[in-house]
């Protein structure tokens, strides 16, 4: 039989209790932070214990209106809402001994008790399943303060209720948090982006409940491992962007339930695997300026909830296939900067014209020609569809005859073909079901910092700018 949260919260307050009517008159705490040997002695006057009480003055002075908040050295455990509180202020303040910097003086405000109330940057709540007078430090935004620790990954991980942790544009340097889903039960939002970390991908940053993972503009390196997208069965957003990652991409990839990638701007190298067509809830991913190469997967037509997929800049080759008629939600697709050949697929050009997509760029590659409604927004001279230095006759600004000759007599080695039906359903259902998704109000998920930037929220991540606070 488990333990109720009656028993568990009387449990809390006894242990309190104890605490305070045993811990003498100094303490001296010892909290480690790095695991190497590195001690942070907090003093604390707790003013109760075994010394006797100093004798009153003569003439005591008339308290203070308005008095001061209790100091380090005179805080009780007593003085918390509950032992959660306790806790978490002492793993802060020894955080606080660490930070070597803090240009917006945020810390002048880590004192006293009252942690919920006036610490910058801290906020509380009341873990599930305990009543709502048992608050803690629920979540921490950091987001935008330059503060500088080679310790905060101990730090994370010791604030055992914390939900959320967001530390954009700050200049931690030291690692990652020290986060264990067994002793950070809560645990399900991470924001690291923007700062100084370097090493290979962060293995900690992989917990079963995590919703949001973002670990862009870093100085990470090495291969992604596959349990990114193999064991983060609740993963909404993932942006692995602007860091130094190489290697394959994992085969896996496509079996994430994520709805928003980012590995933009990064050192892949190898195809896009193929399993993305099992991505379903794939919403927006960004390829963007790596060194992929390969064919383009025909698997990509099945994902019919895209409306962002954008592989420019890459090594990219083949034909595009026909099956990307099939992305009936398609708004943006970027093929630009990369190697492909023949021609430019009739149905693509009929999204531009009566679908949802907005933009469709071709251009630098060596595509050879043009179905109908191609042409037809090139005479209409629509700004939804770039072709520009290709090798298609009779049409301005495209490469030299001596480039296109030059690559066509390279060998080619990946499919083509004029037929692929879009997977389970028909056109006229995927249009049936885009159109009744349309009315429905947009789904908030519980990454509550993901917010539409130039109108996707993938493109937004290439701002290594904090996002705004909720």
């Amino acid at each position: 039989m488990g333990t109720s949260p009656l028993t568990i919260t009387y449990f809390l307050f006894i242990q309190c209790i104890v605490l305070s009517s045993l811990i003498p008159t100094t303490l001296s705490l010892d909290i480690s932070l790095g695991g190497k040997g590195t001690g942070i002695s907090i003093g604390i006057g707790i003013g109760i214990g075994g010394s006797s009480p100093p004798s009153p003055s003569r003439n005591p002075p008339s308290p203070s209106r308005n008095p001061p908040s209790p100091s380090s050295s005179t805080v009780k455990p007593s003085d918390f809402k509950s032992c959660f509180l306790y806790r978490s202020y002492l793993v802060i303040q020894a955080f606080k001994k660490t930070i070597t910097c803090d240009p917006q003086r945020i810390t002048n405000s880590w004192n006293g008790p009252d942690i919920c109330g006036s610490y910058c940057g801290f906020y509380c709540e009341a873990p599930p399943g305990y009543s709502k007078d048992n608050v803690a430090v629920a979540s921490v935004d950091f987001n935008g303060n330059a503060l500088c620790s080679e310790h905060f990954d101990v730090f994370v991980g010791n604030l055992t209720e914390l939900a959320l942790f967001h530390a954009n544009s700050n200049n931690f340097t030291c690692g990652t948090p020290y986060i264990n889903q067994n002793v950070n039960p809560y645990f399900y939002e991470l924001d690291l982006s923007n700062n100084k970390l370097q090493g290979y991908f962060p293995q900690n940053a992989i917990l079963s409940n995590l919703t949001f993972l973002d670990v862009r503009f870093n100085k990470y390196f090495g291969s992604v491992p596959s349990d990114v997208f193999g064991k983060l069965p609740y993963a909404i957003a993932i942006f692995l962007n602007n860091n130094k990652f190489n290697g394959y991409l994992p085969s896996n990839l496509g079996y994430s339930p994520v709805q928003y990638l980012s590995l933009a701007n990064n050192l892949f190298t190898g195809p896009i695997p193929s399993s993305i067509g099992y991505a379903k809830n794939l919403l927006e991913v960004l390829f963007l300026n790596n060194q992929l190469s390969g064919c383009l997967p025909p698997e990509v037509g099945k994902v019919t909830k895209l409306t962002v997929f954008d592989a420019g800049f890459n090594y990219i080759t083949g034909p595009i296939p026909y099956s990307y008629g099939c992305l009936k939600k398609i708004e943006q697709l970027n093929l630009a900067h990369n190697l492909l050949y023949g021609e430019v697929p009739e149905a693509l050009c009929k999204l531009a014209c009566t679908g949802h997509l907005m933009n469709l760029s071709l251009s630098y590659n060596y595509l050879t020609s043009l179905g109908p409604s191609c042409w037809e927004l090139i005479k209409q001279g629509s700004k939804k569809l770039d072709v520009s230095k290709n090798c298609i006759p009779w049409l301005p600004n495209q490469r030299s005859a001596e480039e296109c000759w030059w690559f066509a007599k390279k060998p080619k080695t990946c499919p083509w073909s004029s037929y692929t039906p879009c997977w389970g359903a028909s056109s006229e259902q995927i249009d049936s079901v885009s159109a009744s998704e349309e009315k429905k109000a947009p789904v908030k998920g519980k990454a509550g910092m993901l917010g539409r930037k130039s109108g996707y929220r993938t493109y937004g991540a290439l701002d290594g700018s904090p996002k705004p606070r909720n």
